[in-house]
Protein backbone atom coordinates (compact mmCIF):
# COMPACT_ATOMS: atom_id res chain seq x y z
CA UNK A 1 0.00 0.00 0.00
CA UNK A 2 2.83 2.37 0.96
CA UNK A 3 4.12 2.45 -2.89
CA UNK A 4 1.24 2.55 -4.63
CA UNK A 5 0.07 6.10 -2.08
CA UNK A 6 4.16 7.00 -2.79
CA UNK A 7 3.49 6.58 -6.45
CA UNK A 8 0.54 8.52 -6.52
CA UNK A 9 1.90 11.26 -4.75
CA UNK A 10 5.13 11.65 -7.32
CA UNK A 11 2.28 12.03 -10.11
CA UNK A 12 0.23 14.39 -8.09
CA UNK A 13 3.11 16.52 -7.90
CA UNK A 14 4.46 15.80 -11.47
CA UNK A 15 0.84 17.43 -12.75
CA UNK A 16 1.36 20.33 -10.96
CA UNK A 17 1.65 23.15 -13.66
CA UNK A 18 4.50 25.69 -13.88
CA UNK A 19 4.58 28.82 -11.30
CA UNK A 20 5.62 31.77 -11.01
CA UNK A 21 7.84 30.66 -7.91
CA UNK A 22 9.47 28.50 -10.33
CA UNK A 23 10.52 31.05 -12.95
CA UNK A 24 11.72 33.34 -10.07
CA UNK A 25 13.47 30.48 -8.75
CA UNK A 26 15.06 29.74 -12.38
CA UNK A 27 16.03 33.72 -12.64
CA UNK A 28 17.61 33.80 -9.21
CA UNK A 29 19.83 30.96 -9.85
CA UNK A 30 21.16 31.40 -13.40
CA UNK A 31 21.47 35.26 -13.43
CA UNK A 32 19.26 35.77 -15.74
CA UNK A 33 17.01 38.65 -16.88
CA UNK A 34 13.68 37.49 -17.84
CA UNK A 35 11.46 39.71 -20.31
CA UNK A 36 8.49 39.38 -22.72
CA UNK A 37 10.30 38.29 -25.40
CA UNK A 38 12.52 35.22 -23.29
CA UNK A 39 9.37 34.61 -20.80
CA UNK A 40 7.53 33.07 -23.48
CA UNK A 41 11.06 30.45 -24.41
CA UNK A 42 11.38 29.22 -20.73
CA UNK A 43 7.55 28.83 -19.73
CA UNK A 44 7.47 26.28 -22.95
CA UNK A 45 10.67 24.42 -21.54
CA UNK A 46 9.90 23.75 -18.20
CA UNK A 47 6.14 22.36 -19.12
CA UNK A 48 7.97 20.64 -21.53
CA UNK A 49 9.82 18.78 -18.48
CA UNK A 50 6.64 18.57 -16.78
CA UNK A 51 4.83 16.50 -19.20
CA UNK A 52 7.68 14.46 -20.24
CA UNK A 53 8.78 13.73 -16.06
CA UNK A 54 4.37 12.94 -15.91
CA UNK A 55 4.96 10.38 -18.62
CA UNK A 56 8.19 8.78 -17.42
CA UNK A 57 6.05 8.36 -14.32
CA UNK A 58 2.98 7.06 -15.45
CA UNK A 59 5.15 4.20 -16.66
CA UNK A 60 7.71 3.63 -13.72
CA UNK A 61 4.59 4.49 -10.84
CA UNK A 62 2.80 1.00 -11.61
CA UNK A 63 6.23 -0.74 -11.50
CA UNK A 64 7.01 0.36 -7.79
CA UNK A 65 3.64 -0.66 -6.93
CA UNK A 66 4.02 -4.16 -8.02
CA UNK A 67 7.82 -4.85 -6.80
CA UNK A 68 7.33 -2.01 -3.83
CA UNK A 69 11.25 -1.26 -5.51
CA UNK A 70 10.80 2.75 -4.92
CA UNK A 71 13.77 3.11 -7.59
CA UNK A 72 11.48 3.23 -9.97
CA UNK A 73 10.18 6.26 -8.57
CA UNK A 74 13.41 7.94 -8.70
CA UNK A 75 14.04 6.54 -12.30
CA UNK A 76 10.61 8.60 -13.43
CA UNK A 77 11.13 11.69 -12.00
CA UNK A 78 14.93 12.15 -12.64
CA UNK A 79 15.21 10.10 -16.26
CA UNK A 80 13.36 12.94 -18.36
CA UNK A 81 16.95 15.47 -17.31
CA UNK A 82 19.09 12.89 -18.27
CA UNK A 83 17.38 11.36 -21.48
CA UNK A 84 15.44 14.45 -23.52
CA UNK A 85 19.58 16.03 -23.97
CA UNK A 86 21.10 13.00 -25.19
CA UNK A 87 21.94 13.10 -29.15
CA UNK A 88 24.30 10.97 -31.22
CA UNK A 89 26.81 11.38 -32.98
CA UNK A 90 28.31 13.22 -29.52
CA UNK A 91 30.20 16.96 -29.24
CA UNK A 92 33.05 17.27 -27.91
CA UNK A 93 32.41 18.57 -24.70
CA UNK A 94 33.17 21.75 -23.40
CA UNK A 95 33.13 22.12 -19.63
CA UNK A 96 31.86 25.10 -18.36
CA UNK A 97 33.59 25.88 -14.67
CA UNK A 98 30.53 26.36 -12.91
CA UNK A 99 29.74 22.95 -13.51
CA UNK A 100 32.85 20.91 -12.75
CA UNK A 101 31.13 20.64 -9.17
CA UNK A 102 28.28 19.46 -10.54
CA UNK A 103 29.97 16.36 -12.81
CA UNK A 104 32.83 15.65 -9.53
CA UNK A 105 29.82 15.32 -7.70
CA UNK A 106 28.26 12.70 -10.50
CA UNK A 107 31.76 11.01 -10.82
CA UNK A 108 31.87 10.37 -7.07
CA UNK A 109 27.87 8.97 -6.98
CA UNK A 110 28.73 6.76 -9.91
CA UNK A 111 31.71 5.29 -8.39
CA UNK A 112 29.82 5.27 -5.05
CA UNK A 113 27.37 3.03 -7.07
CA UNK A 114 29.97 0.87 -8.56
CA UNK A 115 30.92 0.34 -4.88
CA UNK A 116 27.63 -0.54 -3.40
CA UNK A 117 26.62 -2.79 -6.30
CA UNK A 118 29.52 -5.16 -5.92
CA UNK A 119 28.56 -5.70 -2.60
CA UNK A 120 25.33 -6.38 -2.74
CA UNK A 121 26.89 -9.08 -5.43
CA UNK A 122 29.17 -10.39 -3.12
CA UNK A 123 26.56 -10.49 -0.12
CA UNK A 124 22.60 -11.37 -2.15
CA UNK A 125 24.50 -13.07 -5.60
CA UNK A 126 22.62 -11.89 -8.91
CA UNK A 127 18.89 -11.46 -8.17
CA UNK A 128 16.46 -9.95 -10.71
CA UNK A 129 15.78 -6.45 -8.64
CA UNK A 130 19.59 -6.67 -8.80
CA UNK A 131 20.07 -7.59 -12.48
CA UNK A 132 17.25 -4.44 -13.33
CA UNK A 133 18.70 -1.97 -11.55
CA UNK A 134 22.03 -3.04 -13.02
CA UNK A 135 21.11 -2.53 -16.23
CA UNK A 136 19.13 0.71 -15.31
CA UNK A 137 22.76 2.37 -13.95
CA UNK A 138 24.58 1.26 -17.13
CA UNK A 139 22.09 2.97 -19.07
CA UNK A 140 22.34 6.16 -17.05
CA UNK A 141 25.96 6.19 -17.06
CA UNK A 142 26.20 6.07 -20.76
CA UNK A 143 23.42 8.60 -21.37
CA UNK A 144 24.87 11.16 -19.16
CA UNK A 145 28.31 11.75 -21.13
CA UNK A 146 26.18 12.29 -24.77
CA UNK A 147 23.28 14.77 -22.88
CA UNK A 148 26.67 16.52 -21.63
CA UNK A 149 27.96 17.48 -25.35
CA UNK A 150 24.82 18.32 -26.17
CA UNK A 151 24.51 20.93 -23.61
CA UNK A 152 28.35 22.18 -23.53
CA UNK A 153 28.60 25.44 -23.77
CA UNK A 154 28.23 28.10 -26.55
CA UNK A 155 29.83 31.85 -27.27
CA UNK A 156 28.17 34.28 -25.17
CA UNK A 157 25.01 35.55 -26.72
CA UNK A 158 23.60 39.01 -27.33
CA UNK A 159 19.68 38.81 -27.71
CA UNK A 160 17.77 38.06 -25.04
CA UNK A 161 16.53 34.73 -26.78
CA UNK A 162 19.84 33.19 -26.82
CA UNK A 163 20.45 34.31 -23.56
CA UNK A 164 17.43 32.32 -22.41
CA UNK A 165 18.13 29.49 -24.13
CA UNK A 166 22.51 29.27 -22.40
CA UNK A 167 20.55 29.64 -19.18
CA UNK A 168 18.58 26.95 -20.45
CA UNK A 169 21.40 24.94 -20.95
CA UNK A 170 23.19 25.78 -18.03
CA UNK A 171 19.89 24.71 -16.06
CA UNK A 172 19.85 21.68 -17.99
CA UNK A 173 23.37 20.73 -17.15
CA UNK A 174 22.60 21.29 -13.33
CA UNK A 175 19.90 18.86 -13.46
CA UNK A 176 21.38 16.51 -15.98
CA UNK A 177 24.25 15.32 -13.17
CA UNK A 178 22.23 15.56 -9.95
CA UNK A 179 19.32 13.43 -11.75
CA UNK A 180 22.32 10.94 -12.80
CA UNK A 181 23.97 10.51 -9.56
CA UNK A 182 20.10 10.21 -7.91
CA UNK A 183 19.13 7.36 -10.41
CA UNK A 184 22.37 5.25 -10.20
CA UNK A 185 22.71 5.50 -6.63
CA UNK A 186 18.99 4.96 -5.60
CA UNK A 187 19.48 1.71 -8.10
CA UNK A 188 22.87 0.80 -5.76
CA UNK A 189 21.03 1.17 -2.90
CA UNK A 190 17.86 1.23 -2.38
CA UNK A 191 15.99 -2.33 -2.13
CA UNK A 192 12.32 -3.42 -2.71
CA UNK A 193 9.95 -2.38 0.60
CA UNK A 194 9.53 -5.11 3.01
CA UNK A 195 6.08 -5.16 4.39
CA UNK A 196 6.15 -5.55 8.34
CA UNK A 197 6.34 -9.08 9.38
CA UNK A 198 3.58 -10.77 10.68
CA UNK A 199 4.81 -12.78 13.28
CA UNK A 200 3.65 -14.05 17.04
CA UNK A 201 6.34 -11.94 18.50
CA UNK A 202 4.18 -10.19 20.92
CA UNK A 203 7.21 -9.20 23.67
CA UNK A 204 10.72 -8.41 22.61
CA UNK A 205 12.13 -6.96 25.87
CA UNK A 206 14.39 -9.08 28.02
CA UNK A 207 12.50 -10.65 31.00
CA UNK A 208 14.97 -10.60 34.45
CA UNK A 209 15.45 -13.26 36.61
CA UNK A 210 12.98 -13.71 38.83
CA UNK A 211 12.69 -15.09 42.56
CA UNK A 212 12.53 -19.06 41.99
CA UNK A 213 13.80 -19.18 38.78
CA UNK A 214 16.66 -21.41 38.01
CA UNK A 215 20.01 -19.97 36.48
CA UNK A 216 22.90 -21.33 35.32
CA UNK A 217 26.66 -20.77 33.47
CA UNK A 218 26.56 -23.41 31.17
CA UNK A 219 23.96 -26.55 30.90
CA UNK A 220 26.17 -29.79 31.31
CA UNK A 221 23.05 -32.02 31.99
CA UNK A 222 19.31 -31.69 31.37
CA UNK A 223 17.12 -34.51 32.33
CA UNK A 224 13.08 -34.24 31.10
CA UNK A 225 10.53 -34.91 33.66
CA UNK A 226 10.50 -38.41 34.96
CA UNK A 227 7.00 -38.93 37.10
CA UNK A 228 3.66 -39.93 35.87
CA UNK A 229 1.68 -36.72 34.55
CA UNK A 230 -0.85 -37.26 37.07
CA UNK A 231 1.05 -38.26 40.36
CA UNK A 232 3.13 -36.68 42.70
CA UNK A 233 2.18 -33.29 41.94
CA UNK A 234 4.96 -31.13 43.98
CA UNK A 235 7.90 -33.80 43.49
CA UNK A 236 11.37 -32.99 41.45
CA UNK A 237 10.60 -35.42 39.41
CA UNK A 238 7.96 -33.30 37.97
CA UNK A 239 10.25 -30.45 36.80
CA UNK A 240 12.81 -30.41 34.23
CA UNK A 241 16.55 -30.62 35.52
CA UNK A 242 19.46 -28.84 34.36
CA UNK A 243 22.80 -29.96 36.25
CA UNK A 244 20.98 -32.00 38.26
CA UNK A 245 18.51 -29.56 40.15
CA UNK A 246 14.95 -28.46 38.95
CA UNK A 247 14.62 -26.13 36.19
CA UNK A 248 11.27 -25.08 37.42
CA UNK A 249 10.14 -22.45 34.79
CA UNK A 250 10.13 -24.86 32.28
CA UNK A 251 6.57 -26.56 31.57
CA UNK A 252 6.95 -29.87 31.96
CA UNK A 253 4.25 -31.26 29.53
CA UNK A 254 1.90 -30.95 26.48
CA UNK A 255 -1.08 -32.04 25.94
CA UNK A 256 -2.56 -32.27 22.01
CA UNK A 257 -5.33 -33.14 21.27
CA UNK A 258 -6.12 -36.65 21.11
CA UNK A 259 -2.81 -38.00 22.21
CA UNK A 260 -0.87 -38.64 25.58
CA UNK A 261 0.92 -36.36 27.88
CA UNK A 262 4.35 -35.64 26.28
CA UNK A 263 7.44 -34.07 27.45
CA UNK A 264 7.50 -29.82 26.68
CA UNK A 265 9.92 -28.72 24.20
CA UNK A 266 13.49 -27.72 25.28
CA UNK A 267 16.25 -27.90 23.65
CA UNK A 268 20.30 -27.11 24.85
CA UNK A 269 22.68 -25.36 22.42
CA UNK A 270 25.13 -27.05 20.93
CA UNK A 271 27.79 -24.87 23.08
CA UNK A 272 25.88 -25.64 26.04
CA UNK A 273 25.84 -22.10 26.93
CA UNK A 274 22.01 -21.65 26.45
CA UNK A 275 18.30 -23.71 26.43
CA UNK A 276 15.40 -22.74 24.31
CA UNK A 277 12.13 -24.02 26.47
CA UNK A 278 8.57 -23.53 26.85
CA UNK A 279 7.88 -21.50 29.96
CA UNK A 280 5.44 -23.15 32.47
CA UNK A 281 2.94 -20.03 33.59
CA UNK A 282 2.80 -18.16 30.51
CA UNK A 283 3.17 -20.88 28.03
CA UNK A 284 5.78 -18.65 25.37
CA UNK A 285 8.95 -20.25 24.06
CA UNK A 286 11.83 -18.63 25.91
CA UNK A 287 15.60 -18.64 25.28
CA UNK A 288 18.22 -18.29 28.41
CA UNK A 289 21.43 -18.10 29.45
CA UNK A 290 23.80 -17.15 31.73
CA UNK A 291 23.21 -13.46 31.58
CA UNK A 292 18.90 -13.13 29.87
CA UNK A 293 15.62 -14.38 29.53
CA UNK A 294 14.28 -13.45 26.08
CA UNK A 295 10.93 -14.21 25.00
CA UNK A 296 10.76 -15.92 21.37
CA UNK A 297 6.75 -16.27 21.04
CA UNK A 298 3.76 -15.03 22.63
CA UNK A 299 1.67 -17.46 24.29
CA UNK A 300 1.29 -20.40 22.34
CA UNK A 301 -1.30 -23.24 22.65
CA UNK A 302 -0.25 -26.77 23.05
CA UNK A 303 -1.53 -27.78 19.62
CA UNK A 304 0.84 -25.18 17.85
CA UNK A 305 4.00 -25.33 19.14
CA UNK A 306 7.00 -24.97 17.44
CA UNK A 307 10.41 -27.57 16.80
CA UNK A 308 13.31 -25.61 18.15
CA UNK A 309 16.96 -25.83 16.22
CA UNK A 310 19.89 -24.16 17.40
CA UNK A 311 22.69 -22.99 13.80
CA UNK A 312 25.39 -20.93 13.28
CA UNK A 313 27.89 -21.92 16.36
CA UNK A 314 24.52 -21.58 18.53
CA UNK A 315 24.16 -17.92 17.64
CA UNK A 316 20.90 -18.37 15.48
CA UNK A 317 17.18 -19.98 16.83
CA UNK A 318 15.32 -21.50 14.77
CA UNK A 319 11.47 -22.19 16.07
CA UNK A 320 9.58 -23.84 12.78
CA UNK A 321 6.20 -25.21 12.25
CA UNK A 322 3.86 -24.00 9.67
CA UNK A 323 6.28 -21.23 8.96
CA UNK A 324 10.25 -20.37 10.80
CA UNK A 325 11.19 -17.74 12.54
CA UNK A 326 15.05 -17.29 13.46
CA UNK A 327 16.51 -15.35 15.75
CA UNK A 328 19.85 -13.60 16.16
CA UNK A 329 20.58 -14.44 19.89
CA UNK A 330 23.58 -11.38 19.68
CA UNK A 331 21.02 -8.40 18.57
CA UNK A 332 17.32 -10.36 18.77
CA UNK A 333 16.66 -9.35 14.95
CA UNK A 334 14.41 -11.80 13.90
CA UNK A 335 13.43 -13.46 9.83
CA UNK A 336 10.92 -14.98 9.30
CA UNK A 337 10.03 -17.79 6.39
CA UNK A 338 6.62 -19.15 5.40
CA UNK A 339 5.47 -22.31 4.85
CA UNK A 340 8.69 -23.90 6.02
CA UNK A 341 8.23 -26.65 8.55
CA UNK A 342 12.09 -27.18 9.38
CA UNK A 343 15.46 -25.21 9.56
CA UNK A 344 18.17 -27.22 8.30
CA UNK A 345 21.41 -25.07 8.29
CA UNK A 346 22.01 -21.47 8.90
CA UNK A 347 25.23 -19.38 8.55
CA UNK A 348 25.84 -15.84 7.92
CA UNK A 349 25.23 -15.75 4.44
CA UNK A 350 22.05 -17.79 4.67
CA UNK A 351 18.99 -20.10 5.89
CA UNK A 352 18.52 -23.76 4.29
CA UNK A 353 14.83 -24.46 4.65
CA UNK A 354 12.42 -27.27 3.96
CA UNK A 355 8.64 -26.67 3.05
CA UNK A 356 6.40 -29.60 1.87
CA UNK A 357 7.55 -29.28 -1.66
CA UNK A 358 11.09 -26.97 -2.16
CA UNK A 359 14.04 -26.90 -0.95
CA UNK A 360 14.72 -23.09 0.12
CA UNK A 361 18.06 -20.70 0.30
CA UNK A 362 17.04 -17.43 2.27
CA UNK A 363 19.03 -14.58 2.85
CA UNK A 364 18.71 -13.06 6.25
CA UNK A 365 16.34 -10.52 5.06
CA UNK A 366 13.48 -13.06 4.07
CA UNK A 367 14.43 -13.32 0.04
CA UNK A 368 14.62 -16.24 -1.10
CA UNK A 369 18.12 -16.77 -3.76
CA UNK A 370 18.06 -20.68 -4.36
CA UNK A 371 14.18 -22.84 -4.95
CA UNK A 372 14.60 -26.28 -5.42
CA UNK A 373 12.12 -29.24 -5.37
CA UNK A 374 11.83 -31.34 -2.30
CA UNK A 375 13.30 -34.89 -1.80
CA UNK A 376 13.44 -36.97 1.24
CA UNK A 377 13.09 -36.01 5.04
CA UNK A 378 16.21 -37.60 5.56
CA UNK A 379 18.25 -35.88 2.88
CA UNK A 380 21.14 -33.37 4.79
CA UNK A 381 21.98 -29.56 3.58
CA UNK A 382 24.87 -27.59 3.98
CA UNK A 383 25.48 -23.81 2.86
CA UNK A 384 29.21 -23.50 2.33
CA UNK A 385 29.91 -20.18 4.87
CA UNK A 386 30.27 -17.83 2.01
CA UNK A 387 26.36 -18.67 0.97
CA UNK A 388 27.69 -19.25 -3.04
CA UNK A 389 27.63 -23.41 -2.47
CA UNK A 390 24.98 -25.73 -1.29
CA UNK A 391 25.56 -29.62 -0.88
CA UNK A 392 22.81 -32.18 -0.56
CA UNK A 393 23.26 -35.23 0.94
CA UNK A 394 20.65 -37.89 -0.29
CA UNK A 395 20.10 -41.15 1.62
CA UNK A 396 23.18 -41.48 2.89
CA UNK A 397 25.06 -41.81 0.01
CA UNK A 398 25.15 -39.61 -2.66
CA UNK A 399 25.99 -35.75 -2.55
CA UNK A 400 24.96 -32.88 -4.66
CA UNK A 401 26.48 -29.64 -5.06
CA UNK A 402 24.35 -26.57 -6.20
CA UNK A 403 25.53 -22.99 -7.17
CA UNK A 404 23.15 -20.67 -5.05
CA UNK A 405 23.14 -17.74 -7.34
CA UNK A 406 21.95 -19.72 -10.35
CA UNK A 407 20.67 -22.95 -9.11
CA UNK A 408 23.22 -24.94 -11.58
CA UNK A 409 23.77 -28.38 -10.43
CA UNK A 410 27.40 -28.00 -10.58
CA UNK A 411 28.26 -31.60 -9.28
CA UNK A 412 27.18 -35.11 -7.98
CA UNK A 413 29.09 -37.42 -6.62
CA UNK A 414 28.90 -41.34 -4.74
CA UNK A 415 31.51 -40.89 -1.93
CA UNK A 416 33.52 -44.42 -1.97
CA UNK A 417 32.76 -44.90 2.07
CA UNK A 418 35.75 -47.89 3.42
CA UNK A 419 33.73 -51.11 4.53
CA UNK A 420 30.27 -50.53 5.42
CA UNK A 421 30.22 -46.77 6.34
CA UNK A 422 28.06 -44.05 5.44
CA UNK A 423 27.13 -40.47 5.87
CA UNK A 424 25.61 -40.17 9.35
CA UNK A 425 25.99 -36.38 9.47
CA UNK A 426 27.26 -33.57 7.99
CA UNK A 427 29.91 -31.11 9.54
CA UNK A 428 30.19 -28.31 7.44
CA UNK A 429 32.98 -27.19 4.64
CA UNK A 430 36.68 -27.28 5.37
CA UNK A 431 38.86 -24.25 4.46
CA UNK A 432 39.80 -25.61 1.64
CA UNK A 433 36.19 -26.05 0.62
CA UNK A 434 35.68 -29.92 0.78
CA UNK A 435 32.84 -31.29 2.23
CA UNK A 436 32.83 -32.77 6.22
CA UNK A 437 31.05 -35.62 7.13
CA UNK A 438 31.02 -38.18 9.80
CA UNK A 439 30.61 -41.83 9.45
CA UNK A 440 27.80 -43.72 11.17
CA UNK A 441 29.87 -46.87 12.25
CA UNK A 442 33.06 -45.72 12.81
CA UNK A 443 32.57 -41.90 13.61
CA UNK A 444 35.65 -40.62 11.32
CA UNK A 445 35.47 -37.37 10.47
CA UNK A 446 36.01 -37.34 6.45
CA UNK A 447 36.62 -34.52 3.45
CA UNK A 448 34.66 -35.31 0.50
CA UNK A 449 35.91 -34.31 -2.86
CA UNK A 450 32.93 -33.15 -4.57
CA UNK A 451 34.30 -33.46 -7.35
CA UNK A 452 35.58 -36.97 -7.61
CA UNK A 453 33.45 -38.43 -4.36
CA UNK A 454 37.11 -39.40 -3.32
CA UNK A 455 37.37 -39.69 0.51
CA UNK A 456 40.04 -38.29 2.93
CA UNK A 457 40.33 -38.77 6.53
CA UNK A 458 40.14 -35.41 8.14
CA UNK A 459 42.89 -33.98 10.28
CA UNK A 460 42.14 -30.96 12.95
Amino acid sequence: MIPWAAALIAILMAAMPVTREQLTRFAELTGLSVTETNARRIVAHFADLRRWRLVALVLTAPLTGLTNDPSYLVLGWCAVSVFRDVRLPARVLHMRDDMTMYRGAWLLGLLGAVVAGGYALDNQGVTPAFLAHAVIGIVVAAAVPLAARKLSAVPEPSDDIARAELALDHWSSRALYLSGTAIVLSSALLAPWQPPKDDAHEYTMPMTFSEGMAAFTTVDAYKEPTCAWVDQVDAPCRSWRVNGEPFPQAAPYVIRKGGAPQAAPFARSPDKKAVVYLTRRDRRMVYQDAAVVHPLTGSLADSALPTVTFHGQSRYVALARDGATITDTKTWATTSIPGVRRVHDLNASGIVATTATQVLVVDHRGTTRLSLPFGNASDLYDLRADGRKLAIIQGGSRVDTFTVATGEKVSSVVPRFPGDDYVEVSLGWSENNRLLVRGGLTEHVYEVNLATGELRRHRK
